[in-house]
């Protein structure tokens, strides 16, 4: 893929991440707050965070399987 297409990624994440925290500071989930600002930081665009090809992939793979057990798990608490 293009380096446009990865600086948009990264720039697209780090808006998601910062209305994430804005959401859970909204409903005092501090800590959930804090590791989205922190997630917010890690993927911004303008100072690149140099770890690596696998420590990226995992990072990566961990934030996308943390976004999704959010998502289902908190449908499934609304639905309840």
């Amino acid at each position: 893929m293009p380096y446009g297409y990865y600086q948009f990624v990264r720039f697209a994440s780090m808006l998601a991440f910062a209305y994430l925290s804005f959401s859970a500071n909204e409903q005092h989930n501090k800590n959930e707050a804090i590791i989205y600002i922190l997630l917010a930081i890690l993927f911004q665009p303008f100072i690149k965070i140099a770890l690596g090809r696998t420590l990226w992939n995992i990072i990566d793979i961990v934030v996308g399987t943390g976004l999704l057990v959010t998502v289902f798990g908190d449908k499934m608490k609304s639905d309840k």
